[in-house]
Formats: C-alpha cells, sequence, structure tokens
C-alpha cells in the first residue's frame, strides 16, 4: 500500500476538505450589480492607453470592461474543459487506489464547479458567452488529444496561473463590482491547490523524458500557451461599444500597457517552466508572440 501514498495528494485533500466552495449557494446570483462598477481593473484591459481607449466615455470603459471579464471568463471555462478531459485521459490507466487519482478526480470535480461558476456569471452580466474565436475553438479539440503527460500538466499550468496572477488582484480593487471579486475569490482559493498539483505532476514527469520526448513536451507547451493567452479577449467584443473588432485586436496587440499586462501576468508561471527546461531557445519566438514574456 505505501507505493499508493502520496503526501502531496494527501495535503491537497485534506485541504480540499476544509476549504472547498458550492458556487450554486455560497454566491448570491439575486443581488443586483452596483451602478457605475467596472467588471475588471481598467489598467488591466486591452485597448487602455491607446488612441481607441480616449475616443470613448467612462460609461463606454465600463461597458467594455464588462464584455472583457466576459471573454476572459468564457476562454476559461473552454479551456477548463479542455484540462479535465487532459486529466481523465491521463487517470484512465491509473490505480483508483492511489491518493494521487483521488485528488486529480477531486480537481475534475473542482473544475465542473468553476465551470458553472463562470456560466452563471457571464450569465448574470447579460452579455454572451464569447469564447475565444473559432479557429481557436477548432484548435482547442486538437490540443487536448495531442497534448499529455508534460506539456498536459504545463499547459494547465499556464492558463491557471496567468488567470490567478490577474484575479488576485481584482479581487482587492473595491472599484470592481462585489459579484466578480466573489468568483475571483473562490476561484482563486480552490485553484491555489490545483497549481501546486501541476507542478509537482510537471517536475515528476521530467526526468522520464529522453531527448525527443522533451522538445515535443517544448513545442506542445510553447503552442497552447500561445493558443490560450492570445485568446483571451475575443475582437468581438469591442463592437459593444461600437468598435471596429479588427482595429481594435491591432491596437490591443500593439498596446504596450496590454503587453505589460500579459508579461505580468505570465511572469511567474514561465520562471517555473524556464528553470525546468520547457522553455527552450527554439521556442522562444512562440513565447514572445503569446505576449507572456517580454
Amino acid at each position: 500500500m505505501t507505493e499508493l501514498l502520496d503526501p502531496v495528494s494527501d495535503r491537497l485533500l485534506r485541504s480540499t476538505a476544509k476549504l472547498s466552495y458550492d458556487p450554486e449557494v455560497d454566491l448570491d446570483w439575486d443581488a443586483p450589480l452596483v451602478e457605475g462598477l467596472w467588471c475588471m481593473q481598467p489598467e488591466r484591459m486591452s485597448l487602455y492607453g491607446t488612441a481607441l481607449w480616449d475616443r470613448l466615455d467612462e460609461e463606454q470603459r465600463i461597458e467594455l470592461s464588462r464584455h472583457e471579464v466576459a471573454s476572459i471568463s468564457s476562454v476559461g471555462l473552454w479551456f477548463e474543459l479542455i484540462l479535465m478531459q487532459m486529466m481523465l485521459r491521463d487517470l484512465y490507466d491509473a490505480d483508483p487506489r492511489s491518493q494521487r487519482m483521488h485528488y486529480a478526480l477531486t480537481e475534475v470535480g473542482d473544475e465542473c464547479r468553476h465551470s458553472l461558476m463562470f456560466g452563471k456569471a457571464v450569465d448574470r452580466l447579460g452579455v454572451p458567452a464569447y469564447g475565444p474565436v473559432q479557429r481557436i475553438h477548432s484548435l482547442g479539440r486538437l490540443f487536448k488529444n495531442v497534448a499529455y503527460g508534460v506539456s498536459a500538466y504545463a499547459s494547465i499550468l499556464v492558463a491557471e496561473e496567468i488567470l490567478d496572477r490577474w484575479q488576485r488582484e481584482l479581487i482587492k480593487d473595491e472599484r470592481v463590482q462585489p459579484l466578480v471579486r466573489m468568483v475571483s475569490r473562490v476561484h482563486v482559493l480552490e485553484e491555489a491547490r490545483h497549481m501546486t498539483f501541476a507542478r509537482e505532476e510537471v517536475q515528476r514527469m521530467l526526468p522520464q523524458l529522453n531527448r525527443a520526448q522533451l522538445v515535443w513536451h517544448q513545442t506542445a507547451t510553447a503552442q497552447i500557451s500561445f493558443m490560450v493567452a492570445r485568446a483571451l479577449v475575443n475582437p468581438a467584443v469591442y463592437t459593444a461599444v461600437g468598435l471596429d473588432p479588427r482595429e481594435a485586436r491591432r491596437a490591443a496587440l500593439g498596446n504596450p500597457h496590454y503587453r505589460d499586462t500579459m508579461a505580468w501576468m505570465g511572469e511567474k508561471v514561465t520562471e517555473f517552466l524556464a528553470d525546468n527546461d520547457l522553455m527552450p531557445r527554439h521556442q522562444m519566438g512562440v513565447w514572445r508572440r503569446s505576449m507572456l514574456i517580454r
């Protein structure tokens, strides 16, 4: 039985038992939205500091924040569905008696609740669930099937870490709607366990790879991270405030404020990946285009 025990999984299982939320009952979905509050930090929005931002009045900027947070949330939901499929595929041959499998299944249960929570939040905001653009949505079907092992858990870590950095700041910002802050708080508290597990899995699996396998996982991790980072703000959000989505998308991608925000969101996770030989020189162009590094 000793080989079925795992101290990290055991600790995470105990933490889950002590601190978990049910979004159906722990969040007040009937509370009215507060007039005049933002739905995310304006300084972290994709057009902040651009000429297009200057053309918008305060009401339009707040409205755009509602649509941007809905895009980020629905992209997060989309990736959580991919995440769950990758994890369940990884568990197909696992020993159901092991603590590792017990925690992984517990995490899948957490992600089901988070997906429900994000869906209800977007609906409560009264805006579309944008998700990624169709091309990225289709690529997601491919990547969820080809990513496994190290690249699966590394990609999971990237998606979770960048949202975690953004949400940890958001929950402290009293300019932001209480509903959005509470959704973010629940996500941050529970995702901390998920990130610990993903880091442990990456470090456990890496020594088992040969050189060719390592290159494969380095490439897959870079490509999936690029896909997720660039998908966060669907260009369709800009039409809500009368902007041309193509013009606004170009402005966002060239916006030094937004590029700094994306690099700030990716700072912790890219340091971990670099320390573990998952950001090689041959993939640095992809990482730079993801905006997760400067």
